[in-house]
């Protein structure tokens, strides 16, 4: 018995050896080799690549894997434009356009793709893929590219339609009433190629088409070129690099073709255009009714009481308007307590309207402001005073400091009202300075109104003294509204910022023409203004300025009126333009910062730094983000495009060209 339960037990063990050793000889399967990071390939199509002669409306294209679309309805797109959009589809390595319109005759046909085909697997984008057919016997072959940027902030434009119309059949309503003749969209860099042309001048347009009709509508963005452009081609050489199958490299000259123009600028904007009506009017509380305009205007509305006792009376008789720069938002602070009681206000108003023919004119209409006291309000206003035996207490204004206790040592110490303000007593309002341990008044201050908000608001002038401590004290009741509420007894007390805080930035600006104004605006990591200075002898300066990283651009301020101004397609006026520093600033603490800035010297697609781009392109696998100071020098994909030293000054207004690593700027100032 023990012999056989010791074989039964050396038995079991060696199963146990056995099928260790199996499991250890299979612990895994084999790896699959390197992660795939090219995108599909191209094999052929049905009808193929530029075939004559095509009547079906179908298209069958053929991959070396298997393709997934993304986005297709907004990313492939037609030329010439179709009326119904086709229908695309993915099948394993089969991708197949159907045409829902019938094809015109003798026309060459262009589907470009963009970035909307990739592999299955890992997602790698086939970008820039297009192909093109004739139903004619021949095809037209001529393109014409360029770059599609924001003109207030270089923004790449991503996805935005480029589209062209022969110059001889423009006319004043063409792009509002004709859809384009070819288009394109362009990529995540703001890249365009209008392929298929045929010989002809053509006028260049990019548009964000939100109605897909390809046809602008006055409150869609917009770019436009000053000048026409005739497209056409070269013969040129292009060099490939060889690879040899011990690693070495061998150069290889064959011929190719280049098409220009390829260096087009457009710059797109919004009109701000809004049609004119009466968006919203209210009555929000007894003593305050508001009106909102769509849109800014050039007149206010004449408004007068329509019925009652007091009709006929005009609103600048019984109320206060309180109103922004645009005319657009208006406040009416009513004065007259009987006009005030009144619960239900007929208000006969005049205003401008746009009409039906998208023209201004007079409008009359009777509006209805009506307001009463919350029931639950009086109900519970009833029992608290029933219940409090103490004389009420006073509802004072409320009237203090927008800046809190540290004060800029550039700005004025500025206080806010919730009312329209009446009155301030001058002689209860005194401000101290702290020398060692006493309060020193400083004389000849006073509050005056603020010149952006003056019926809420009221500023106090002073030469500050850095660092130093100061307070300020305004006795009760001396501080009175329009509806005779009063103040509490204020004392603020506040420091303002020694200038060690502070750094101080200098930029030296060459590149601006005789006479050329221009404005520089600081901006924070959010591609924000926080601070501008104009140009002044070739210098902005910027004093008092807070710690930390920053950016910088500057705008041609064309009218010298100190804003940045939009463009008009209506007027044919381009906005002004904007030039970015290149790099970013880190500001510290006790720096005077004297930095040169050359405006043309970065190309115009390089100059705005990647850390405070919205529209990043999305980085391939394995790609890293541009590091600070790096610039995004690549133009296209096409390598016809590339590098070809194409030089012109036709097409920019003698203000821009071309050079290898990107467009550039002219020497001879800035224009798009």
């Amino acid at each position: 018995m023990k012999r056989f339960g010791l074989n039964s037990l050396q038995a079991l063990v060696c199963v146990i050896l056995v099928l260790s050793a199996a499991a250890c000889a299979s612990i895994g399967r084999p790896e699959g080799g390197p992660r795939d990071e090219t995108p599909p390939v191209f094999v052929n199509s049905n009808p193929g690549p530029s075939a004559l002669h095509v009547d079906r409306t179908r298209l069958d294209l053929y991959f070396d894997e298997n393709v997934q679309l993304d986005d297709a309805f907004n990313k492939v797109i037609v030329s010439p434009v179709q009326k119904q959009p086709p229908v695309v589809r993915a099948n394993g390595r089969h991708v197949t356009v159907e045409f829902r319109d019938s094809l015109q005759p003798d026309m060459t046909y262009t589907i470009d793709f963009g970035d909307a085909i990739k592999d299955l697997n890992e997602g790698n984008v086939l970008d820039g893929f297009a192909t093109d057919f004739s139903t004619g016997g021949s095809i037209d072959s001529l393109r014409i590219s360029g770059m599609v940027l924001e003109a207030r902030t270089l923004e790449p434009a991503q996805g935005m339609l480029v589209g062209i119309h022969s110059d001889s059949a423009m006319t004043d309503t063409t792009l509002r009433t004709v859809p384009f003749e070819r288009v394109a969209r362009t990529n995540q860099l703001g890249q365009f190629t209008i392929r298929n042309l045929k010989p002809g001048t053509y006028r260049v347009f990019a548009l964000n088409d939100i109605n897909r009709d390809y046809k602008w509508d006055r409150t869609e963005d917009i770019a436009f070129l000053d000048a026409t452009v005739s497209p056409y081609a070269s013969a040129i050489t292009v060099t490939d690099t060889l690879r040899a199958h011990d690693g070495g490299d061998s150069l290889a000259l064959r011929g190719g073709t280049a098409y220009y123009p390829n260096d087009i600028l457009l710059s797109w904007f919004n009109e701000g255009y809004k049609a004119q009506y009466m968006r919203n009017y209210a009555r929000p509380e007894r003593r305050r009714i508001t009106i909102e305009m769509a849109a800014e205007a050039d007149s206010l509305p004449q408004i007068e009481i329509a019925a009652g006792s007091f009709a006929g009376r005009k609103i600048s008789d019984w109320a206060l308007l309180r109103t922004n720069a645009t005319l657009d938002t208006l406040e009416y602070w009513i004065t007259d307590t009987a006009v005030m009681a009144v619960d239900s206000l007929l208000l006969a108003t005049r205003y401008r309207r746009t009409d039906s023919l998208d023209q201004v004119a007079w409008y009359t209409d009777t509006l209805k402001f009506f307001f009463k006291e919350p029931k639950q309000k009086e109900k519970k206003k009833r029992k608290s005073e029933e219940a409090d035996t103490l004389p009420p207490q006073p509802d004072f204004l409320a009237f203090g400091s927008v800046y809190g206790s540290q004060q800029d040592v550039y700005l004025p110490l500025l206080f806010e009202a919730q009312q329209p303000l009446g009155s301030i007593d001058p002689a209860a309002v005194r401000l101290e300075i702290k020398n060692d341990t006493l309060w020193t008044e400083v004389p000849g201050v006073r509050f005056e109104p603020d010149s952006v908000s003056p019926f809420m608001r009221r500023t106090m002038a002073v030469d500050w003294t850095p660092g130093a401590s100061y307070r300020l004290s305004v006795d009760s009741a001396s501080v009175y509204s329009i509806y005779g509420q009063f103040n509490d007894k204020i004392k603020h007390e506040f420091t303002v910022k020694p200038l060690e805080e502070y750094a101080n930035l200098t930029f030296t600006i060459e590149g601006l023409a005789p006479g050329e104004h221009a404005i520089v605006e600081l901006l924070n990591t959010s591609d924000t203004p926080i601070r501008t200075a104009p140009v002044v002898d070739g210098r902005a300066v910027l004093r008092y300025l807070n710690p930390g990283d920053v950016y910088a651009r500057l705008y041609i301020d064309r009218n010298n009126n100190g804003r940045w101004d939009t463009g008009s397609l209506t007027d044919t006026i381009q906005p002004e333009d904007i030039v970015y520093f290149a790099k970013k600033l880190t500001l510290r603490k006790n720096w005077d910062v004297e930095q040169a800035w050359n405006i043309y010297e970065v190309p115009v697609d390089a100059q705005k730094p990647y850390a405070i781009k919205k529209n990043k392109p999305k980085l391939k696998k394995g790609e890293r983000a541009p590091q600070e100071g790096e610039e995004d020098d690549e133009f296209s994909d096409d390598p016809f495009l590339q590098n070809s030293g194409y030089t012109s000054n036709k097409y920019e207004n003698n203000r821009r060209t071309n050079t290898s690593g990107g467009l550039r700027t002219g020497n001879t100032g800035l224009r798009y």
